[in-house]
């Protein structure tokens, strides 16, 4: 404390009493965060008491990654600490989610052992709007179902209003699902894969079937097999013809083979476990009856 009666303290002086250093108060007077209450008549920066805790203030908003701006702002009585601490957390939020987002990618990547250019293309997948990921899903069901219009009512609506409801606050898992997602929704392989799915769909369907009987189809694998699998029966043993029998009556087996593998396979129950990931829903039910169907079929090929 300067000896001429006012109480007020040299920047050394306040440096002492906070235990911060002369250098960092120096850069926050020089800011405007800090000003001196007044000089000295040789020039030096003086301050009072008010000074000390001011600074108390300022140290505490920089530990907690407030900007100089910020600090200024609430040290001048231009805005409240609450407001002020509620827009860092919601900048802070935005942080953290892009920074998960972040982690996500670079792990894919690491596990993936990805080059240059897939990286980049997962980075810009990982990081879409929500409006730009339902866009792509939206452009990868209006081509499965272009042209196809004895497809099923209820297998189309069901295909319109698939969504992907990827969170704000995505686990490294969903990100993962929905980068390995996305490019199976832009492969132009897996695109053919759904369409001749659906198209066996539309072959099938008689004009003026009823509504959803595609989906009581659906159904009837699990209700028909899903027992007898359940049970541990093969599906190469004499039970299954029996189910094979109830499902298809009297219909070419190659046929039905062909109709269940394209609607049923390894890959399209890959893009209903991702859907299911990415929407933190349930995984896709009874994907094992369905397998079980095809590898009876299988089993009766040269038969």
């Amino acid at each position: 404390m300067i000896e001429d009666g006012t109480g007020l303290l040299t920047i050394g002086e306040l440096a002492r009493a906070t235990g911060l250093t002369v250098r960092t108060i120096r850069y926050w007077s020089d800011e405007g965060v800090l000003p001196p209450v007044t000089r000295s008549c040789g020039g030096y920066r003086l301050y009072d008491a008010e000074s000390v805790a001011r600074l108390e203030l300022i140290r505490t908003l920089r530990e907690l990654g407030l900007g100089l701006d910020d600090v200024r702002q609430v040290v001048s009585g231009e805005k409240d600490v609450a407001s002020v601490a509620a827009a860092h957390v919601a900048a802070l939020d935005a942080q953290i989610r892009s920074l998960k987002v972040t982690r996500a990618v670079l792990s894919t990547v690491a596990r993936r052992g990805s080059s240059a250019e897939e990286t980049t293309l997962m980075n810009k997948l990982a990081r879409l709007s929500a409006a730009e990921r339902q866009r792509i899903m939206e452009e990868f069901v209006a081509e499965t179902l272009h042209g196809l219009d004895t497809v099923d009512p209820d297998i189309q609506d069901r295909m319109r209003r698939t969504a992907v409801d990827l969170a704000e606050n995505p686990t490294p898992e969903q990100v993962d699902a929905w980068v390995e997602l996305a490019e199976m929704l832009q492969d132009p392989d897996f695109r053919a894969q759904m369409r001749r799915a659906v198209e066996f769909n539309a072959a099938d369907r008689e004009p003026g079937a009823p509504r959803g009987q595609s989906v009581w189809f659906a159904r009837r694998p699990v209700e028909l097999a899903g027992p007898v699998r359940a049970r541990g029966t093969d599906p190469a043993a004499p039970e299954a013809e029996e189910v094979l029998r109830e499902l298809f009556g009297d219909a070419d087996r190659a046929a039905a083979l062909e109709r269940m593998t394209a609607g049923f396979d390894e890959r399209v129950g890959r893009y209903r476990q991702l859907l299911a990931v990415v929407n933190r829903q349930p995984g896709p039910p009874h994907a094992e009856d369905f397998a079980w169907v095809v590898a009876a079929l299988r089993a009766r090929e040269d038969s």
